[in-house]
């Protein structure tokens, strides 16, 4: 070989050495681009996974959330249901305990002029007509005569009561009466199960707390 081959050897040498140099070079540069871009799209989608799980987590929680108030809101509406129920079981021993009273010879002529001169006073008109149970005809017209004296020097007008004899009481009314004016659109209805439902409904928040004791949430007291 001349020495211009020598030369063109080494040129070619030195070019292939800095051609792998920079080859090296390159791929170390992409390789560690690379590397930063793995890792920076790691990152994104680790942040993108944190922020979708912890939404879920978000809505698991609301969910759990509405299912507890769901559950408690039922859990309230059952015991005011069975509060209800048992309330109602009661009035409606006290309704079967009414027949009693009308049994009693001793408390059920007084019972009766209390309910009759009640309703004289309520109406306070001059004609009455009276309703009751068919079996309760003679005591009602002896308080009937026993409380028109009482009316008149009370009120100091005249009073004419009749009993209508033709429409009784229905079998299932346990005793008292109801009393209408002469046209017959006004009614005081004393009947014990009228009376029942009426002292029931003025004393049902004593009743309650008998029962349930006093509600703690109740702010006022009427």
């Amino acid at each position: 070989f001349t020495q211009f081959d020598t030369d063109i050897k080494h040129m070619m040498a030195f070019i292939e050495q800095e051609a792998n140099e920079k080859a090296e070079e390159i791929d170390a540069k992409a390789e560690e681009e690379f590397n930063i871009e793995k890792g920076r799209l790691v990152q994104t989608q680790r942040l993108k996974i944190m922020e979708y799980y912890e939404k879920k987590e978000k809505q698991i929680e609301q969910q759990k959330k509405i299912q507890m108030s769901n559950l408690m809101n039922q859990a309230r509406l059952k015991v005011l249901k069975a509060r209800d129920d048992m309330i109602s079981e009661m009035l409606n021993e006290a309704r079967q305990r009414l027949a009693n009273v009308a049994k009693d010879p001793a408390r059920y002529p007084t019972l009766l002029d209390g309910l009759i001169l009640q309703g004289f006073y309520q109406l306070l008109e001059p004609k009455l007509t009276v309703r009751c149970r068919k079996q309760d005809l003679q005591v009602v017209q002896a308080s009937i005569q026993k409380n028109i004296p009482i009316y008149k020097a009370a009120v100091k007008t005249n009073l004419e009561v009749r009993i209508d004899q033709d429409n009784f009481l229905p079998p299932d009314v346990s005793g008292g009466v109801e009393i209408y004016n002469s046209s017959g659109k006004i009614k005081v209805s004393n009947t014990l199960e009228s009376r029942l439902d009426l002292m029931a409904q003025q004393m049902m928040p004593e009743i309650r707390v008998a029962l349930f004791g006093a509600n703690p949430n109740r702010k006022f007291m009427d």
